[in-house]
């Protein structure tokens, strides 16, 4: 796996923020993985974290959806989402198309909603991949996601609170 070429950063502090991650259980291990190194992203963040399971990819950019538009009605809106979720290839090609089509859907959530989303859904050929990236003491994808969230948000904080 290539190493990100950047230096550690200080861990990014938005107290009172609240997020949603979103978690594709297809691959139960490799999501579980993914899921320890947001939360601990989160925590170390100071913010909460509300999960919702779906059962794969393609579900996620909807559930974020249902989920934004229900906490906005409640009162208690969301400051970023996180989505989760694992997708091997296989010999068919479907692989292409869920993996396309999820990405490409949250990436329009992010733009059209002005809303602070971390993409955590690997794309891999192997398992063996998927777990070194899910893993949070080798790849920590989970927590590069969570931390993308949070960094967004505290952009959206910064221009839009000031």
């Amino acid at each position: 796996m290539a190493e990100p070429l950047r230096a550690p950063s200080a861990p990014l502090k938005l107290a009172g923020g609240r997020f949603l991650i979103v978690e594709a259980r297809y691959y139960d291990a490799i999501g579980a993985m993914l899921l320890e190194g947001a939360r601990d992203a989160f925590a170390a963040a100071e913010a909460s974290v509300e999960v919702i399971g779906v059962p794969g990819a393609l579900e996620i950019p909807g559930a974020i959806s249902i989920a934004l538009d229900g906490a906005k009605a409640a009162g208690r809106p969301f400051d970023g989402a996180v989505a989760l979720g694992c997708v091997i290839r296989g010999e068919t090609f479907h692989f292409e198309i869920v993996a396309g089509e999820s990405a490409r859907a949250i990436m329009d959530l992010t733009v059209a909603r002005h809303f602070a989303l971390g993409n955590g859904i690997l794309t891999v050929d192997t398992l063996e991949q998927a777990e070194e990236r899910a893993d949070p003491q080798r790849g920590d994808k989970g927590g590069d996601a969570a931390r993308a969230a949070l960094t967004l948000a505290a952009l959206d904080r910064r221009w839009t609170q000031s």
